[in-house]
């Protein structure tokens, strides 16, 4: 067995996926990131957690990342004696923003990185396979792994995504609130069979959707209209959907971000944010580059982590 002596740094962005018509398959990397230090030890499992969810996730082997650093090992073979992770989050947990995809591609990524040769034996396609079965959907860890907007989609041998950049005037707000909510919740809201009209009506919107963040940020407010998702999910997060009521009344493309109850609003330059009590409100910037690693020991946080840069696509 060879493993890298030098400890691994990985930086994961935040994400926000449905983007309102696209539920399961678009989504959108946030310049909001969580940092995870992971190392190879001679024995046992230590996780240290500070910020977001620090006191109450895992600090054993049960942590997201390690669980899923250890479906790594399983595929490659390699099982190292210990491991010691330090875990700072700055993403929330349970917000809609993708925390449990980030703590997977995290973990994903360091494993790969410690085994000698496991960039070369486990390629950027697999690695968003795992991240999906893992995640249980390809919508949040796409734009984890790739950076900027992204379209995933499964087939027959697992996941699969490309990625495209938004135009430059699209700028995406946060409205997170102190509830939080749980994605199986939010997915028992919703129906088994919807009205075919209101999926012909998605699948238009999702169409548009893709234009008018890529090319035509004017159309953003029909181009993030829902019928498949949102309305259902309504009754169970009643503050996020009359957010959601309300700026779009006030002609803002918002959606609820992911399962919520975070809302997304994507606004172009010059937009100012109303104040909204109860509600932290954040402009962010896009995340173009996805996840990012660092091999070797250093000091501070990961703001200038690098790596080689990932395909446009992971199509396969």
């Amino acid at each position: 067995m060879a493993f890298l002596t030098e400890p691994i740094w990985v930086r994961t962005p935040a994400t926000s996926a449905n983007l309102g018509p696209g539920f399961d398959a678009l989504g959108l990397a946030l310049a909001h990131y969580d940092e995870v230090m992971a190392r190879v030890t001679p024995g046992g499992v230590s996780v240290e957690v500070t910020g977001e969810g620090a006191g109450d996730l895992p600090t054993d082997e049960s942590h997201l990342v390690v669980r899923s650093m250890k479906a790594v090992f399983d595929e490659l073979g390699e099982h190292p004696a210990g491991l010691e992770l330090r875990c700072h989050n700055r993403i929330p947990q349970a917000r809609g923003l993708g925390s449990s995809s980030a703590a997977i591609v995290a973990g994903i990524l360091a494993a790969r990185a410690l085994v000698v040769d496991g960039v070369v034996r486990m390629s950027d396609e697999a690695v968003l396979r795992l991240a999906s079965r893992l995640e249980g959907h390809p919508d949040n860890v796409a734009p984890c792994l790739l950076g900027g907007f992204t379209i995933a989609w499964t087939q027959s041998d697992g996941a699969r995504a490309v990625r495209d950049n938004p135009a430059p005037a699209v700028r995406p707000v946060v409205f997170v609130p102190t509830e939080r909510g749980l994605t199986e919740v939010a997915r028992a809201a919703l129906p088994d069979v919807v009205p075919h009209r209101d999926a012909a009506f998605n699948a238009g919107r999702s169409a548009l959707l893709v234009y008018a963040l890529t090319k035509a940020p004017e159309l953003l407010f029909p181009a993030t209209e829902d019928r498949l998702h949102q309305p259902y999910r309504a009754s169970g997060a009643p503050a996020s959907a009359d957010l959601v009521a309300r700026l779009r009344a006030d002609g803002v493309a918002a959606v609820v971000s992911g399962a919520g109850p975070t809302v997304l609003a994507l606004v172009t330059d010059g937009w100012t944010s109303p104040d909204v009590p109860g509600w932290e409100v954040w402009p962010l910037e896009i995340d173009t580059r996805g996840a990012t690693v660092t091999i070797g020991t250093r000091s501070g946080t990961l703001e200038h982590a690098e790596r080689d840069p990932v395909a446009a696509g992971w199509a396969g």
